[in-house]
């Protein structure tokens, strides 16, 4: 038997280190299975299962629609007003979903971490990704009540996908933070539970966005700093024909989410070199 067999060291790196990407992409084959089970995960052992993809956003939707809409009495620009609720939640639900489920996936998968070397980023990509298919299903169904209400997407429907990968790196962006500094302090869970409950009432996701800048009009460059804001608007826009197209203002939403994300993957590097010792 040989005795010349390559020996493999895996060495911290030093100071705030490199990204390393290139990690990611050697173990795609892994993170496509993270992601899958993921998804299974999720709803094993449910009675209803998937169904809860659709239920859940719709049962928001009714609610809102009943209290903003038929109590409040709210503008709805012209549009049903559970129509423009139900394409807000789509989106807003994937990105409060996925935030919840990266926020401690870290501790939930200590077992494996603690065992066998892997890019620990993985775990909270797979929760961001993993969210793509509760997504899917919702927003199927939402384009199908669309169609049979008689609304028809024009030409700014190009545009969904862009506003699509904005949540995905907003998501991505809150995880890789949160799940970080979850290591170390373990209720940054709730915060992040409480906080996306909260930021939903500051995003027009139940109201048209509208109805905050004639009443609020002195915080409107605050508002709109929401990344979220111009996803949830985006797609109103592109689908409904409502909401606010794309503007230069959306570019410094677009700068503070990429900034976050970056500082969040530097965290995160930092954080992976000493995280068995934390959990």
């Amino acid at each position: 038997m040989s005795t010349n067999s390559p020996i493999l060291t895996i060495r911290p790196s030093q100071g705030w280190g490199r990204l390393d990407l290139r990690d990611l992409w050697e173990y795609r084959d892994l993170l496509w299975f993270n992601v899958w089970r993921e998804v299974k995960a999720k709803y094993r052992q449910m009675a209803l299962g998937p169904v809860w993809i659709v239920l859940q956003p719709i049962m928001e939707m009714v609610v809102f629609s009943f209290i903003f809409g038929r109590v409040a009495r709210l503008s709805d620009e012209g549009i049903p007003y559970f129509l423009m609720v139900y394409v807000a939640m789509v989106p807003w639900s994937f990105f409060a979903n996925a935030s919840n489920q990266s926020v401690g996936s870290l501790v939930n998968q200590m077992g494996v971490i603690s065992k066998v070397y892997f890019p620990r980023m993985i775990i909270p990509l797979s929760a961001t990704l993993g969210g793509l298919v509760d997504f899917a299903i919702s927003f199927s169904v939402f384009f199908l009540v669309m169609l049979i209400m008689g609304f028809y997407p024009g030409w700014p429907f190009l545009m969904m996908p862009v506003y699509l990968l904005l949540a995905m790196l907003t998501a991505l962006a809150v995880g890789l933070w949160t799940a970080s500094l979850t290591v170390r302090f373990r209720d940054f869970r709730l915060i992040v539970q409480y906080g996306t409950r909260l930021a939903m009432f500051m995003t027009p996701v139940a109201y048209s966005a509208r109805e905050f800048e004639k009443n609020i009009p002195n915080w409107v460059w605050l508002y709109q700093l929401n990344p979220m804001y111009w996803v949830v608007e985006g797609f109103r826009w592109s689908l409904l024909g409502i909401g606010r197209p794309p503007s230069l203002y959306m570019l410094y939403s677009v700068v503070i989410v990429l900034v976050t994300l970056v500082s969040g993957a530097y965290l995160f590097r930092r954080t992976e070199r000493s995280i068995v010792d934390l959990l």
